[in-house]
């Protein structure tokens, strides 16, 4: 019928009186029917008991409740009633990072000259803690501050604070992504020579773009062209931390990007910075813009279509295995000031794959073949050309004298030779062979941070049609990844899990005849590692205590 505690005492025959303390529980007499007390376990006399092994079974028993459950057991017996519980543990993480890189201090000193009523810092915090833990739209922001999540901020949360506050970062967009960089350089020690960079694009559940700068149909690189689109540039540094993002016209080509990127990041002064992009970065006008100041690049290269590109993959010469399984070689083509410095790259695995791949669509290919040969007139002509426009099977095809398709045995065997490579060209002369490879390799850094963006971070669906607020939101899933991407570096863990071990931290709320208490329940030990790696503090007890009125 339910196990308690209970004491008991017995008095000794010198008249001393002796207490134990037992778990027991009561049970119904089968034939009787009274209930009597059957003990389970005696911990054995009151002054002797193992107050240490009592702690660890009440801890090892907590493991099966919910953190409220725990505060509310807790609470019984101190003349304590539990309110409520929220967690709190996430955005204690974000704001103790949000300090210590000093993106607080960035945004007062932006604030400095500008009379603002509405908290701005903390309504920017809030939304940058929203896209972390709970990403929602703007409109449900206002309730989950005041009701999901513990943020530990000065006021109330408004809608109208929030907009105000988008309109406020985006005036001081680059002012403050600059400082809020260089103080993140500064304090993690940063390496700023190579730099990623790379574009990605959103789209819009939309119709009409209306008269917006940025919103416009383009080709999109998630298959939706009937959709309007902006476009997002990444900047990263070798560790994986965002530099700098843009939003650019959805329309806008990457190679274009290069332009507008490097004469603002030459207005930061980083030095002699090498760029590291994609083969959509590829033009003889990007790679000079991309040495102005001087700059260097690396740049991923088209395998097929160029005759240069095509004479560097054809340059003889031995590959040499560096680290993680990857063959290398040095090429140079062209003579004198047209000379060009390539690194060829290989790797089984990939080549494995390629194959894997191409004797696929080699077999659909056949398939295929066979199905047009038995259809005739239009249909005929329309899956013919289809087949030769389809991205996979057309390379592989060529049409006859007669107009039948047939597989260009030339053209797989050439295709064959390229399995497991990719073409990497560098303006930079100080760098190894090796450098360069495994450089251009990191180039996935910011891949990563794009699958962040949106997946985690919740990038799309976008809210927003003005382009001013577009650009705004943009710059407040930056904040975020910012933030995403040092706990990653510091703690060695992914965002979900530092993300779910650190909320189930929370703080509860208690009433008591003299006031109120706010009180995090106890840290548990991979919470306590976490914060130590990240130089947050791990937070007293009891928050706070409010007398009674």
């Amino acid at each position: 019928m339910g196990m308690y505690v209970r004491s008991i005492k017995r008095k000794n025959k010198d008249g001393s009186e002796v207490e134990y303390i037992q778990l027991a529980h009561n049970t119904r007499h089968p034939e009787k029917g009274y209930t009597r007390a059957e003990v389970v376990y005696s911990f054995g006399r009151r002054d002797q008991l193992d107050v240490a092994a009592l702690k660890r079974l009440v801890s090892s028993l907590s493991r099966f409740i919910s953190p409220e459950d725990a505060q509310d057991l807790e609470a019984q017996g101190t003349g304590l009633k539990f309110i409520s519980s929220r967690p709190a543990g996430g955005a204690l993480l974000l704001k103790g990072l949000w300090e210590r890189i000093g993106i607080d201090r960035c945004l007062a000193e932006a604030l400095k000259d500008r009379d603002f009523s509405t908290p701005v810092g903390d309504a920017i915090f809030t939304m940058v803690a929203n896209r972390a833990l709970a990403p929602a739209s703007k409109l449900a922001v206002e309730e989950w501050a005041a009701k999901d999540t513990y943020l530990d901020i000065e006021q109330p949360i408004q809608v109208h604070h929030l907009y105000r506050s988008m309109d406020f970062l985006l005036d001081h967009e680059v002012d403050i992504q600059k400082a809020v960089f260089w103080a993140t350089a500064h304090l993690l020690n940063l390496t700023v020579d190579l730099i990623f960079f790379d574009t990605t694009n959103t789209y819009f559940e939309i119709e009409d773009p209306g008269d917006s700068d940025l919103l416009a149909y383009g080709k999109s690189k998630h298959k939706r062209d009937d959709l309007p689109q902006v476009t997002i540039g990444l900047a990263v540094t070798r560790e994986g931390i965002p530099v700098r993002c843009w939003v650019l016209p959805g329309n806008q080509n990457d190679a274009k990007c290069v332009d507008q990127v490097q004469k603002d990041m030459n207005d930061w002064k980083l030095g002699n910075v090498i760029w590291a992009m994609d083969r959509g970065m590829t033009s003889e006008e990007n790679r000079r813009n991309l040495q102005r100041a001087g700059g260097q690049y690396i740049l991923g290269e088209k395998l097929r279509g160029t005759t240069i590109n095509e004479e560097a993959l054809n340059r003889g010469g031995r590959f040499k295995i560096i680290k993680e399984n990857l063959h290398i070689k040095e090429v140079f083509v062209g003579e004198g000031s047209g000379r060009r410095r390539f690194v060829i790259a290989y790797n089984p695995e990939q080549a494995e794959h390629d194959r894997h791949i191409r004797k696929k669509n080699l077999e659909r290919i056949k398939v295929e073949l066979e199905a047009l040969e038995k259809q005739s007139g239009k249909a005929h002509l329309k899956t013919k050309y289809a087949i030769l426009a389809h991205r996979s099977m057309g390379r592989y095809l060529k049409e006859l004298k007669s107009g039948k398709l047939t597989v260009d045995k030339a053209k797989v065997k050439k295709a064959e030779k390229l399995d497991g490579k990719y073409l990497l060209s560098t303006s930079d002369k100080s760098l190894s062979a090796e450098d360069i490879a495994l450089g251009y390799k990191q180039l996935m850094e910011v891949e990563r941070a794009f699958r962040t963006l949106k997946s985690t971070l919740s990038l799309r669906p976008v809210y927003h049609t003005r382009s001013d607020r577009i650009r705004a939101h943009v710059m407040l899933c930056w904040l975020a990844l910012l933030l995403v991407r040092v706990t990653e570096l510091e703690t060695g863990m992914t965002w979900p899990k530092a993300r779910a071990e650190m909320e189930r931290l929370h703080l509860g709320k208690f009433c008591h005849k003299d006031g109120h208490i706010l009180q995090y329940t106890e840290p548990t030990q991979t919470q306590r590692i976490i914060l130590k790696k990240l130089k947050i503090s791990i937070p007293k007890r009891v928050k706070s205590f409010t007398g009674a009125p």
